[in-house]
């Protein structure tokens, strides 16, 4: 299940991306599931571990990737912390709910605002006040006390 800690969350790690400069793997870039977040959230094509081809910049190196795209990756591949996902747009929410539909663990995200996880119905936990929400309406009720 996804786990959503709203607001200044202690111990959660802000700066995803200099954290992610600092500690990606080449396999996190090699990973099939890793090239497909990739190319649907930059619309980049992964030529190595170290560059990828991206519609909009050309060829660009690993840490030229978007905020959202190192955020999905780190939540992906270092379960072990807490990272904050507000670098993320819309557009990444589908993939946070898969990363957590895959996990055999919860997967437990910071955010400083309110994502919006679309119209499909959907389970999260708003850690702040342990509540299960399934879709946007109880995620707006819940979710706006925090942020």
């Amino acid at each position: 299940m996804l786990n959503i800690y709203f607001g200044e969350m202690e111990g959660a790690i802000y700066n995803t991306s200099l954290f992610f400069d600092n500690t990606y793997l080449d396999s996190w870039i090699e990973d099939e599931f890793g090239k497909k977040i990739i190319k649907s959230i930059d619309k980049a094509k992964v030529l190595s571990s170290q560059a990828v081809d991206s519609k909009a910049l050309g060829v660009i190196p690993i840490k030229q990737l978007s905020g959202g795209t190192k955020t999905l990756l780190l939540v992906y591949n270092n379960r072990e912390k807490v990272f904050n996902a507000s670098t993320c747009g819309n557009n990444c929410a589908k993939w946070l709910l898969k990363i957590a539909k895959m996990s055999k663990e919860d997967v437990t995200i910071n955010l400083r605002h309110i994502m919006d996880f679309g119209d499909k119905k959907f389970e999260i936990r708003v850690l702040n006040n342990d509540t299960i929400v399934h879709n946007m309406e109880e995620m707006v009720e819940n979710a706006g006390r925090y942020v």
